[in-house]
C-alpha cells in the first residue's frame, strides 16, 4: 500500500500539504474528504484519523494527523531538498519559529474573516453584527504587521534567501483570505465551469494570472466579481513582494492548481446541504467568530 493523503482543498493546511507533496514529485493517492458533507466524521475516516481532521496522512499501516507533522514527515521520508526544512540550525530554528507561531498568530484572525465574509452570511438565519468583522480584520492587521516586522523583516523568504516550509504554509494562510466573497453568495453563485469575466478577478489576483471568460455571473447577482474579497496585499509592498517571489518558487500553476477547488461552486454549495448538516456548519461559524 503507498502513501495516501487525505485531503479537502478547501482547507489551507490541505493546500499546503498538496503543494509540497507535488511540488517535490512525491508519489500519492489523494483520498479525498468533503468537510461541506460531514465526511470527516464518517467510521471510514475516523478509523485513520479519530481527531475527524484534515489533512491526515496514511503511509502502509502507520497514520499520521496534523498538517505540520505531516509535512516534516514528507520532508524526513522522501528527503527534500534542505531549503524546505534547512540542517543549518538557526535557519532551522527560524522555520520552527514561525510554524509555531502560525496557529495562533495568523490563522484565528484570517480564518475568522473568512467565516465572517463566505460562510456566515449563507448558513446563518441573521446577520453578524458589523463589529465582529471590524474585530477580526483588526486582529488580522495587527497579525500582518508581526509578520512582516517579526519573521519577514527584509529578507527575500522567512529563513533567509531560499523558500522553506514556513513560506508555504504562511502563503496558503493569508491568500485563503482573498477568496472570502463580500456578495451574499460568494463562490457558488456562478453558473458553468470556474472561472469567467473578461475583468481580472482579485481572487486570482495574487497568481498574476487572466482567465478566459468562460463563466459568467448569475443575472440576478451583483455584477461585483464572484471571489472579491479581503486582499490583505493592497498596501503591502514588502508582503505582495514576497508573495510573488514565493508563487515563483512553487510555480504559479501547481498554486492554481491547488486553489481550483475554492473556485468551483459545486463545492461550496451551502444550500444543497442536509439541514442537519447546515444546522452544524451554522454552529461551527458562530463558536468560531465568538
Amino acid at each position: 500500500m503507498g502513501l495516501e493523503l487525505y485531503l479537502d482543498l478547501l482547507s489551507q493546511p490541505c493546500r499546503a500539504v498538496y503543494i509540497f507533496a507535488r511540488k517535490n514529485g512525491i508519489p500519492f493517492e489523494l483520498k479525498q474528504v468533503r468537510l461541506f458533507t460531514g465526511q470527516q466524521r464518517k467510521a471510514t475516516f475516523r478509523a485513520v484519523n479519530p481527531l475527524m481532521k484534515v489533512p491526515a496522512l496514511k503511509d502502509g499501516d502507520f497514520a499520521l494527523a496534523e498538517s505540520i507533522a505531516i509535512l516534516l514527515y514528507l520532508a524526513r521520508k522522501f528527503r527534500t531538498p534542505d531549503h524546505w526544512y534547512p540542517s543549518e540550525l538557526q535557519q532551522r530554528a527560524r522555520v520552527d519559529e514561525f510554524l509555531s507561531w502560525q496557529h495562533t498568530g495568523i490563522r484565528p484572525f484570517g480564518s475568522k474573516v473568512f467565516m465572517i465574509k463566505s460562510l456566515a452570511p449563507v448558513v446563518l438565519a441573521s446577520p453578524l453584527p458589523p463589529e465582529k468583522l471590524e474585530g477580526a480584520v483588526e486582529g488580522l492587521n495587527e497579525a500582518l504587521k508581526a509578520f512582516e516586522e517579526k519573521f519577514l523583516q527584509d529578507k527575500p523568504f522567512i529563513a533567509g534567501d531560499e523558500i522553506s516550509l514556513a513560506d508555504l504554509v504562511a502563503l496558503v494562510e493569508l491568500t485563503q483570505e482573498l477568496f472570502a466573497g463580500e456578495s451574499p453568495v460568494p463562490l457558488w453563485a456562478v453558473e458553468g465551469p470556474p472561472y469567467a469575466s473578461a475583468a481580472r478577478c482579485p481572487a486570482l489576483d495574487f497568481l498574476d494570472l487572466w482567465q478566459t471568460p468562460t463563466q459568467r455571473l448569475s443575472p440576478a447577482l451583483s455584477p461585483q466579481p464572484v471571489g472579491a474579497g479581503h486582499d490583505l496585499f493592497e498596501g503591502r509592498p514588502k508582503l505582495s513582494t514576497w508573495r510573488h517571489r514565493v508563487e515563483a518558487a512553487l510555480g504559479k500553476d501547481l498554486v492554481l492548481e491547488a486553489h481550483k477547488t475554492l473556485l468551483h461552486p459545486e463545492n461550496m454549495a451551502v444550500d444543497q446541504l442536509p439541514p442537519a448538516v447546515k444546522e452544524q456548519l451554522a454552529q461551527a461559524v458562530l463558536k468560531y467568530v465568538q
